[in-house]
């Protein structure tokens, strides 16, 4: 399922990127360059930890590019963060879920891992 953007009417920049199979192939440059990260919520749905991978890189490759920040997932978990100054992606933000740890992995989780980023 494609990446969907979803401006919200709050006056200002903020957005939702929201998607539905979050896997080892990255999302490049989601929000056409800087962002800034306000929130997250990520649903695994996967029986297996699974790490989401952030990228300060318009085309990162996943397993080689340093990740600027790593959220670890446990199994079958719902979680919610705020980043109530925000997390700051000074060149452009992509993303990637894998079930390996650190910089090295390129294996997608089994089962779908659902997220939503509020970005400006």
């Amino acid at each position: 399922m494609p990446v969907t953007i979803i401006p919200l009417a709050l006056g200002g920049a903020l957005k939702i990127i929201r998607d539905a199979d979050v896997d080892a192939t990255s999302e490049n440059n989601v929000n056409d360059g800087a962002a800034t990260i306000y929130g997250l919520d990520i649903d695994n749905v996967a029986a297996a930890v699974t790490f989401i991978k952030f990228y300060n890189a318009a085309v990162p490759t996943v397993g080689t590019t340093d990740p600027d920040m790593i959220i670890r997932m446990p199994a079958s978990t719902r979680r919610t963060f705020v980043f109530t100054t925000g997390n700051a992606f000074a060149t452009a933000l992509s993303y990637a879920g894998v079930t390996t740890g650190g910089t090295a992995g390129t294996t997608s989780p089994a089962s779908d891992v659902i997220m939503n980023v509020i970005v400006a």
